[in-house]
């Protein structure tokens, strides 16, 4: 099989991964099929720079999320800023009674997930500014470890950490907001200073 039509079958399998995660980058359906398709022409046309028997995917999404900033993001001349109020730790977790005990050997991010539905939790990641979105996406939904995040962002690791834990911290505001319109927080067991 000639190398071209080698890279290209094994590139294809990655085209649901790439269109899931550009359409939460773009928010929009349209865009997120150009942007994948963008992308593979992007990497057919560099296709002499991929190392054989390296991550392809790593590098496919590399492509896709420079594609996206570069793209994008140029219409803005400055990144979005966005203050954040200081957030204690455990914000959600400290906020809702309603944790099931018998599944402690999930995580408590997991139990949390569970009690929101997929439209909330995708709604919050959705609210978040692209700089804190972007890493929380190629981390927790796309599952990328910070160092290929770095390499995909051009950005420390040290950087790709903070927009993480801030983004994070960010969603958990959104969605205590989601669970207090559904009544999953018990107010009285608050402290004053919560």
């Amino acid at each position: 099989m000639e190398a071209r039509e080698k890279f290209t079958n094994d590139a294809m399998q990655y085209a649901p991964q790439l269109f899931s995660t550009a359409l939460r980058m773009t928010r929009n359906r349209a865009d997120a099929e150009d942007l994948v398709q963008e992308t593979f022409i992007k990497a057919w046309r560099s296709y002499a720079t991929f190392q054989e028997g390296t991550n392809l995917r790593a590098w496919l999404f590399r492509i896709m999320t420079n594609t996206f900033i570069n793209k994008y993001n140029a219409q803005q001349r400055r990144p979005q800023e966005t203050e954040m109020d200081e957030v204690e730790e455990l914000f959600l977790f400290r906020r809702l009674g309603a944790f099931d005990q018998s599944k402690m050997t999930q995580s408590a991010e997991d139990q949390l997930l569970e009690l929101f539905t997929d439209d909330e939790v995708k709604n919050a990641l959705e609210e978040l500014p692209d700089m804190f979105r972007l890493p929380v996406l190629l981390s927790d939904v796309d599952g990328f470890s910070y160092k290929e995040i770095a390499e995909m962002l051009d950005v420390p690791i040290g950087t790709v950490m903070s927009r993480l834990h801030r983004g994070r911290k960010m969603m958990q505001k959104l969605l205590y907001a989601y669970a207090k319109e559904r009544g999953l927080v018990d107010e009285s067991l608050l402290s004053p200073q919560d």
